[in-house]
């Protein structure tokens, strides 16, 4: 089972712009949907955005969509979020996630469906 540890998490102000980086460990990472989630306190776990074994196909949250985008490096075993014009809303402990799965398009975004977590990274948005 891939294993994984996110970093790159901070204090961002308004309009400002972070990358999430998500190092992969383990073979099936080649064969993995790879996804971001968020957490807020008090509330679910959300599907933020997720990207296919190839990185050809990804999918997006509509609250963050035009504004985060997600890309893999599969030579490197990285995943990453870069994520532009943050809102105070966007404050969360963000999850890389991955699915054991050869997929053209991107459809799994529920929580449930991912196989491996990695421990999170705090991202706070200050107004």
């Amino acid at each position: 089972q891939v294993q994984l540890v996110e970093s790159g998490g901070g204090l961002v102000q308004v309009g400002g712009s972070l990358r999430l980086s998500c190092a992969a460990s383990g073979r099936t990472f080649f064969s993995s949907t790879m996804g971001w989630f968020r957490q807020a306190p008090g509330k679910e776990r959300e599907f933020v955005a997720a990207i296919n074994w190839s990185g050809r196909s990804t999918y997006y949250a509509d609250s963050v969509k035009g504004r985060f985008t997600i890309s893999r490096d599969n030579a490197n075993y990285t995943v990453y979020l870069q994520m532009n014009s943050l809102k105070p809303e966007d404050t969360a402990v963000y999850y890389c996630a991955a699915r054991a799965e050869y997929t053209n398009v991107v459809v799994n975004t529920e929580p449930g469906r991912y196989d491996a977590w990695g421990q999170g990274t705090q991202v706070t948005v200050s107004s």
